[in-house]
């Protein structure tokens, strides 16, 4: 792989850079859990904007379960509509999540957490120390921790690569329940994994339509796939994302010709069943497009055309995207765009920070 855009080199540290924060999480991990589990809050929101809210989708739809309720409220929607998520009374635990911790929509959030919520618990997970998720401090009562990640995933290039995966997996660590003292492992067998996606080639002629399907975790890993194509070939490669079932209900109707299909497979061997339909259906019905399955193998199942080295789904998610991101820029390359800023200025920036916000 030619590492010749920052984009290209952000994608190829990240088995680096989770090496380097693996050492560091346990402590991080610890010391949160302890925290929220000290301050109850009566339910946990996921917040951030684009790929950043991706990050929650995954999530909320493998985290929802657990003893504090957890949704995934994209800032953009609490900004814009604060009557449908704030009531009287209700003291969540606000999860912010920024790549440069500057948006319009993140500080619109903390805008609207001193003024509605001021009793509100903040955790910020950002990339940027010097931004305001990483240093303006709350108005109010609740308290704020800030978990600022290692400069090295504060991409440099338009699309989020390591930012989003090392947020994702900070998340899991101190949202999640794994045991304190895996951690450190599971981090570093992940990036041993990621390597050997990186250095597997991936050979793929740029279609006109690609479509990223995934159930649970993975829809948010489809929906993060997707944007990453339809950003960095400036939209030249229209993309869809769905789960397998929901596909067929309508928006299946963008298959034609000239599309590739990537389906994440889920290494539980019911959802497998119907992750592996749609793939048998799609090549079926369209024998001469591409159709791309990326998971674990199961003994019981199809192998996977691209493997992932991960059985349980939500760990997986920030293995899974790697390979979008990597056509992503193949395609963003064969178009003869700059992958670092493929819209050379106009119609989409690298920091949304212009967005008027009203009171």
């Amino acid at each position: 792989m030619t590492l010749h855009f920052s984009t290209d080199r952000e994608i190829a540290a990240q088995p680096d850079i989770w090496d380097h924060w693996a050492t560091r999480l346990p402590e991080i991990a610890s010391q949160t859990r302890s925290w929220i589990s000290s301050r109850a809050p009566d339910e946990i929101w996921l917040c951030g904007a684009g790929t950043s809210a991706f990050v929650g989708d995954s999530l909320a739809r493998a985290m929802g379960g657990m003893s504090i309720p957890m949704h995934n409220i994209a800032t953009t929607d609490l900004v814009a509509r604060p009557q449908d998520f704030f009531r009287p009374g209700l003291r969540p635990l606000v999860v912010s999540f920024g790549r440069s911790g500057n948006s319009s929509e993140s500080i619109g959030t903390l805008d609207l957490l001193d003024r509605l919520c001021p009793a509100a618990e903040r955790l910020n997970i950002t990339c940027n120390k010097d931004s305001a998720l990483a240093t303006r401090l709350p108005k109010g009562t609740g308290e704020q921790r800030v978990i600022t990640l290692p400069d090295a995933c504060h991409d440099q290039g338009f699309a989020m690569t390591s930012s989003y995966t090392t947020m994702l997996l900070t998340a899991l660590a101190v949202l999640g329940d794994d045991p304190i003292q895996t951690l450190e492992q599971k981090t570093k067998t992940l990036a041993a994994h990621a390597r050997t996606i990186l250095a597997t080639e991936i050979h793929h002629a740029r279609p006109t339509r690609a479509v990223f399907l995934g159930s649970g975790p993975f829809l948010g890993t489809a929906r993060e796939s997707a944007l990453k194509v339809l950003e960095l070939t400036a939209g030249a490669v229209v993309t869809a994302w769905d789960s397998p079932l929901g596909f067929r209900h309508g928006p299946k109707a963008v298959v034609n010709d000239q599309t590739s299909v990537f389906v994440y497979l889920s290494a539980d061997p019911l959802t497998r069943k119907y992750d592996q339909d749609i793939v048998d259906e799609i090549r079926a019905q369209f024998p001469t497009i591409s159709v791309t399955s990326i998971g674990y193998p199961l003994a019981s199942a199809e192998t996977p055309d691209i493997l992932l080295g991960f059985s349980d789904d939500l760990w997986a998610t920030p293995l899974a995207v790697i390979a979008a991101q990597r056509l992503a820029v193949a395609w963003s390359k064969s178009l003869g765009l700059n992958v670092d800023d493929p819209f050379s200025g106009r119609n989409l920036t690298r920091v949304v920070s212009h967005v008027q916000l009203y009171t």
